[in-house]
C-alpha cells in the first residue's frame, strides 16, 4: 500500500502544480509595460546616468529584492565602469502600515564603505517614500560624495516626505502590478513584462 501511495505522488505533486500554474495565469491581467518599453525606458536612464557620471566613479545600490531585475538591466545599459551593492530591509509591506507602528530594519546592510563615493540608490517603486526616506537618511550618514535615486516607477500623489529623484522611468497608477521583479505573495516576479493582477476569489482588495 505504502509503495502504490509512493509510485503515485509523483503525478499528483504534477497535476497539484499544474493546477496552481493554471489559476496564476488566471490572475494575470492586461499588460502595463510590454518588454520593448521596459527595455526602451532603461536603456534611455542607462544612456543619462553615463553621461551624468562620465569620468566618475559609480556604485549602484538596490534594494532586494524587487529592484533585482531593473538593476541588472540597468547595469548592463550605463556604458562607464560601475559597482553594485545590495540593501535588503524588513518589509516594502511596512510603507502601507500606519505610520509609528513597525519599525524599519536593515536585514542585510552593505558589503563596502560608501564614503566618498558617488551612489546611485535603484528603487523598483517608490510610493510613499517612507522606507527610502529612512535609506537615505542612513546612507548620508556615512558622508558619500553624492547619493541620487532612479527608480523604475514612482507614485508621486502618494508621497508622504520629500524625496529627490533624479531618475525616474515610469509614473504609474495605483493599481497591483507585478512581473519584471515585482510580486503577489512572491510569484510572478520572473514575468518579463509588467501586468495588472486581478483579485482571486473572495479577495476583496490585494492590498
Amino acid at each position: 500500500m505504502a509503495a502504490q501511495a509512493l509510485s503515485r505522488s509523483p503525478g499528483d505533486l504534477g497535476r497539484r502544480l499544474d493546477e496552481r500554474a493554471d489559476a496564476d495565469e488566471k490572475r494575470i491581467g492586461d499588460v502595463f509595460l510590454d518588454e520593448k518599453a521596459i527595455a526602451q525606458r532603461v536603456a534611455e536612464l542607462g544612456a543619462e546616468i553615463t553621461q551624468d557620471y562620465l569620468g566618475q566613479d559609480l556604485l549602484l545600490i538596490s534594494i532586494l529584492r524587487g529592484a533585482l531585475f531593473f538593476m541588472a538591466d540597468l547595469a548592463r545599459a550605463i556604458e562607464i565602469p560601475v559597482e553594485i551593492d545590495f540593501l535588503a530591509i524588513s518589509s516594502y509591506t511596512e510603507e502601507h502600515g500606519e505610520m509609528g507602528t513597525k519599525a524599519i530594519r536593515f536585514l542585510k546592510d552593505l558589503d563596502q564603505p560608501v564614503r566618498d563615493r558617488n551612489i546611485l540608490v535603484v528603487e523598483d517603486m517608490i510610493d510613499s517614500g517612507l522606507t527610502l526616506h529612512y535609506i537615505m537618511r542612513s546612507l548620508n550618514l556615512r558622508r558619500p560624495r553624492s547619493l541620487e535615486v532612479c527608480t523604475l516607477f514612482d507614485r508621486p500623489y502618494r508621497r508622504l516626505v520629500d524625496i529627490d529623484v533624479r531618475y525616474r522611468g515610469f509614473e504609474v497608477p495605483d493599481d497591483f502590478l507585478v512581473g519584471y521583479g515585482f510580486d503577489f505573495r512572491q510569484s510572478f516576479r520572473n514575468l518579463p513584462y509588467v501586468a495588472y493582477l486581478r483579485l482571486g476569489p473572495d479577495q476583496p482588495t490585494l492590498f
